[in-house]
């Protein structure tokens, strides 16, 4: 198994994401943001947080104009698997992968805490380790982690059960409590809370762990 890790200026958490697919049992490739495309053989691609571009612009949309990105978006126009974390899942909803956008957060302030998140739907790649109804706690550490969504498109994240996760006290302002929301084929998740960052015991939690075992249980080798 094989997952690419998209590194571009500002990103912090790229060895984070790197170490918890490496301990799930994925070889892990860290792609620069100028490359033009990925590396072959690639199951899944991790787009990490941070402040990529410093967050200039509107967080996520120069990194989505990126060369990697078109990679990106061409390997999920294939079917492939793809995961957005915090930043990421900016650059996903700018690139126009996932619908919606990540406005500034309602309070207006910098969160980092860990929070509690309900798992929406086990059926999915990504949350097939755990229970629908299962609470779990994940650290969020953003600015803009408000996920907005037009009426349409909520209907249809909702008839579709494509809502990962939702926050069981909201942080941010999110529409609906939104953490975590799923592509139309199920196979791109995007997220703001950090499943790394609770993926060893030396970080406080492990909560996160059972998505990226979740992965590798999909995407190992028959």
């Amino acid at each position: 198994m094989r997952a690419a890790v998209i590194v571009f200026p500002g990103s912090n958490c790229d060895r984070d994401l790197a170490v918890a697919f490496e301990q799930a049992g994925f070889q892990v490739d860290m792609v620069w943001h100028k490359d033009a495309a990925l590396p072959e053989g690639i199951d899944i691609v991790g787009v990490p947080g941070g402040f990529s571009y410093g967050d200039y612009l509107r967080c996520g949309a120069i990194a989505a104009q990126s060369p990697i990105c078109k990679a990106v978006v061409d390997h999920t126009n294939r079917g492939g698997y793809a995961v957005g974390i915090c930043n990421g899942f900016q650059i996903l909803t700018e690139t126009g992968i996932l619908p919606g956008a990540l406005l500034r957060n309602a309070g207006l302030k910098y969160i980092c805490k860990t929070v509690g998140l309900k798992v929406e739907t086990s059926d999915s790649a990504f949350t097939q380790g755990y229970n629908a109804g299962d609470v779990i706690g994940i650290p969020i550490a953003h600015h803009d982690g408000n996920y907005f969504a037009d009426d349409a498109t909520l209907s249809a994240l909702r008839d579709q059960d494509r809502i990962a996760f939702t926050y069981t006290e909201n942080p941010n302002g999110s529409v609906g409590d939104i953490a975590g929301i799923l592509s139309e084929n199920r196979r791109v998740l995007g997220m703001m809370p950090h499943p790394e960052r609770a993926a060893d015991d030396g970080h406080g939690g492990t909560d996160g762990t059972a998505l990226f075992r979740a992965l590798s249980g999909v995407l190992a080798p028959a």
